[in-house]
């Protein structure tokens, strides 16, 4: 059979799935001989090429994506039309997740008898559910089919469950409405728990943590402006030009919010060098801006810690040994990469897993002259909200940010 094109697969879903994998409501489109002009429910607006076998078309076909736009509010009576609708391929499968204990279906038979039994666990580092059917059957005419969940249902269980936590009623016949009242039970108990016995935000704790850890090695903590001149952002090489402008978020035509700590902690040592003795060891800590793509990894208001050490002792052996001292007092084990980037050139990621934790630099690097600096440095920064999401095994860097959605990793939405 054919395979339809781009447009009459999204006239018949009415939904768009971005490269990021996230799932829109088209609100309308127009077709043209070789495009598609559409504008989402959230006010996106994107032209493609009318192709039978473009990425997208092949995702329409799958139904596969990561979620849905929060912005376009995508129904669940959308969802299923997207999971459940046929296209061109009579063979698509949607995955159904059912729980051990199920009630079973009775249905008409014209063959002999079917045995099914099914299963349903929680991968223990991810929180995801995952379903295990095993199905041992003779010549049937007709199938029994386990109990199913939209794709917002999962969402939401996901959303409630904690890193290795269970799904309850495992031995019990459950629907959604009582698992998900389960979790939401449970997790009011956590936040009464927490608020009598701890209630110290994790990132602020962190960074207590770090700022205590660095002042005992004998840094200075400093704070630098979060609005900065443009002019201070050229100075790291980053001119309007350059493929990191798009990330800046620009206030008028002469400020900016910063996207790194670097360009204060440049000022710092320059007016340090004249008042400090030999070796001037500072740090930073506080927030930072850069409109990042969509992704489990990224966020575009996050948390950066940075430290610098410049003149005696600015080796690489020394870098390296700060590093390791701040991550075993963190119980993070890492790997070292040597990788390059586009403002400082040469540096050493420090990685966990596939996430990079850290991008550290053995100075002088060529921007040193734009801030007046002419003696050798190491420095390196961590993204907070990673180092969170290692610690405590997060799926996504959201339950780590700064958010309404979620305190300490667990969701508020109750």
């Amino acid at each position: 059979m054919s395979k339809k094109s781009l447009a009459s697969l999204i006239s018949d879903l009415q939904v768009w799935v971005s490269r990021s994998g996230l799932l829109h409501e088209i609100k309308n489109y127009e077709v043209s001989q070789r495009y598609i002009h559409m504008e989402m429910d959230c006010g996106e607006k994107i032209t493609v090429r009318n192709s039978r076998n473009s990425r997208t078309a092949r995702i329409l076909r799958l139904k596969k994506y990561k979620k849905s736009c929060k912005n376009c509010k995508v129904s669940d009576e959308v969802i299923n039309r997207f999971l459940q609708k046929h296209t061109d391929r009579t063979d698509t499968k949607v995955t159904a997740f059912s729980y051990s204990g199920s009630k079973k279906k009775k249905s008409k038979q014209l063959g002999h008898k079917k045995k099914k039994q099914s299963k349903v666990q929680v991968n223990s580092a991810t929180g995801n559910i995952q379903s295990n059917i095993s199905v041992s059957e003779e010549k049937t005419d007709n199938k029994i089919e386990p109990e199913t969940f939209t794709s917002a249902q999962k969402e939401r269980i996901n959303e409630l469950l904690l890193p290795g936590e269970k799904i309850p009623f495992s031995n019990e016949p459950s629907k959604f409405k009582e698992i998900e009242s389960e979790l939401v039970s449970k997790r009011r108990n956590d936040f009464k728990q927490m608020y009598e016995n701890d209630r110290e935000e994790q990132i602020a704790k962190l960074e207590r943590t770090i700022s205590k850890f660095f002042v005992d090695k004998g840094f200075i903590e400093i704070k630098a402006p979060i609005i900065i001149d443009i002019d201070s952002v050229k100075k790291m090489g980053i001119d309007t030009d350059h493929k990191l402008s798009k990330q800046i978020f620009y206030l008028d035509n002469k400020h900016c919010l910063r996207p790194m700590l670097a360009p204060g902690l440049y000022q710092w040592l320059k007016n340090f060098d004249k008042i400090l003795s030999d070796p001037i060891k500072i740090f930073e800590i506080g927030p930072c801006y850069r409109k990042e793509s969509e992704g489990s990894h990224h966020l575009e208001e996050f948390t950066m810690f940075n430290f610098c050490q410049m003149g005696s002792g600015a080796n690489r052996e020394n870098l390296l040994n700060h590093i390791d001292d701040l991550l075993k007092h963190l119980n993070i084990d890492y790997k070292i990469i040597d990788d390059n980037c586009h403002v400082y050139g040469e540096t050493i990621d420090i990685v966990h897993g596939d996430l990079e934790l850290s991008s550290a630099v053995v100075g002088p690097v060529p921007i040193d002259m734009n801030w007046g600096i002419d003696k050798t440095w190491i420095g390196a920064g961590f993204g907070l909200e990673r180092l969170l999401k290692v610690k405590h095994g997060y799926k996504n860097i959201k339950r780590a940010s700064k958010s309404h959605s979620y305190y300490n990793g667990m969701s508020t939405n109750l």
